[in-house]
């Protein structure tokens, strides 16, 4: 009852409250990638950014997927198991699965990626057993196939030929971590409603219409079991006859004329790209204002090589990365994300991230890979920020002068022919010199 004797009407300010603590949940469940897609979408200049961290490499490197010892989380060391009339555990020198998982877990408490991509079995480990992502605003997901061209198997040669679709993982594997989920409660599963699914063309006709074949597949697999993915697309891993400097057109025709065919219900979130340098990736990002862009890391190179290709890729309309090796080999990875935050927030440029990324090694004891002069260079590894493509049409290419030491050849040299512009010559390498062009093409 009112004053007035009358019955008592809504309490305003307790509708207010019960509003304020609905949105406060509602912030707090939401992943920041779906807040950060919702933003792009609305606001064109915003200044919204993705960030993934890649840590699906046991898909593609084995033993070497988990990366250096030399950087382990703060739990430190887990118990392995060596004989030492065979080696030592500093001989080894990969971290162990347990010290990657802790390494997962440390990125995903610091709360500044918003993609946390694992393999199917990682996922299953952390997101599904462990519930790691429950209470995150990281979004866990996991790599939906596994193309020919990441079979990166020491000592093989899977990656000299077209790459050729393949998938070792199943939707309902990731999503629930069985062969068939049990569908009748709805779409809310333990596992990862999100997978990275991985095309290559190569501009062969049989090789790409098989590669696009399995896409529309996995497209519809993914529609009927409301499964979102984002599209990554790498250059050809063959001789495509395509000239280097026009790499990034085929790419975008390839990726545009793909989904023209493909409505809403089944399209990727976004797109992870190698930069092509502003004119590609402009030419990309204006086309539709509704198809959001990143861009891959690639391979090893300079902190500075990472932060301006981060910086430089944001600058011509990209709004995500996916950044793997760069991010596994860094010296101490929060400190390598945090830098990479603070440059897609505005807050510092490529240089002086490197510059206080090295603060930070330096006031942690930490012995840096290079000099802070070297690690400032630019290398030919990376990014042509005059928007053209190394001679080799390979991103992830080493220069010509580099060396690769493939087992057995007792640390010699082994290079590989080259066409007079400095590219791998496919045709006239030899079964060592192709292997060689492959573990320095995808060095660790």
């Amino acid at each position: 009852m009112d004053r007035a004797g009358g019955a008592a009407g809504p309490d305003p300010d307790a509708s207010a409250v019960r509003r304020w603590v609905m949105l406060r949940r509602v912030i707090f469940f939401m992943k920041s990638l779906d807040a950060k897609l919702a933003e792009i979408r609305a606001r064109r200049n915003s200044r919204a950014f993705i960030l993934a961290d890649a840590k699906d490499a046991d898909m593609a490197y084995g033993v070497r997927a988990t990366g250096p010892r030399s950087y382990l989380a703060r739990r430190g060391a887990r118990p392995a198991q060596f004989s030492p009339e065979v080696w030592t555990r500093e001989e080894f020198g990969f971290r162990n699965l347990p010290e990657f998982l802790d390494i997962i877990r440390e990125v995903t408490h610091q709360g500044l990626v918003d993609i946390m991509l694992m393999s199917a079995y990682v996922n299953e480990q952390l997101t599904i057993k462990e519930g790691l992502f429950q209470n995150s605003h990281v979004t866990p997901a996991a790599r939906a196939n596994d193309t020919t061209d990441v079979w990166a198997a020491r000592h093989g040669c899977y990656m000299g030929e077209a790459s050729q679709p393949f998938r070792s993982a199943s939707i309902d594997h990731i999503q629930c971590g069985e062969v068939a989920c049990d569908r009748s409660g709805g779409k809310d599963f333990p596992g990862a409603n999100l997978g990275l699914y991985s095309i290559t063309y190569v501009n062969d006709l049989e090789q790409d219409r098989e590669a696009l074949l399995a896409y529309k597949e996995f497209r519809e697999e993914a529609e009927r079991k409301g499964f979102r993915h984002f599209l990554e697309v790498f250059d050809p891993n063959v001789d495509s006859g395509i000239p280097a400097e026009k790499l990034g057109e085929f790419v975008n025709d390839n990726i545009l004329r793909t989904l023209a065919g493909v409505p809403d219900a089944g399209r990727p979130l976004f797109l992870k790209v190698v930069y092509h340098g502003p004119r590609a990736m402009e030419e990309l990002c204006q086309y539709d204002p509704n198809m959001v862009v990143g861009i891959m890391g690639g391979g090893a190179g300079t902190t500075y090589d990472a932060f301006k290709l981060i910086h430089d890729a944001q600058k011509y309309g990209a709004r995500a990365a996916l950044f793997g090796r760069k991010i596994n080999q860094a010296e101490h990875q929060l400190a390598f994300i945090e830098m990479l935050r603070l440059i897609t927030d505005g807050q510092i440029g490529p240089e002086e991230a490197v510059r206080a990324y090295h603060g930070v090694l330096q006031g942690k004891g930490i012995q840096p890979h290079r000099s802070l002069a070297e690690d400032l260079q630019p290398t030919a590894q990376s990014m042509n920020y005059a928007g053209t493509v190394p001679a080799s049409g390979r991103r992830s290419d080493p220069p010509a002068s580099a060396a690769a030491r493939p087992p057995g050849t007792g640390g010699a040299v082994a290079d590989w022919p080259r066409r007079a512009d400095g590219s791998p010559d496919f045709a006239r390498m030899n079964s060592q010199q192709r292997l060689a062009y492959d573990q320095a093409r995808l060095q660790l």
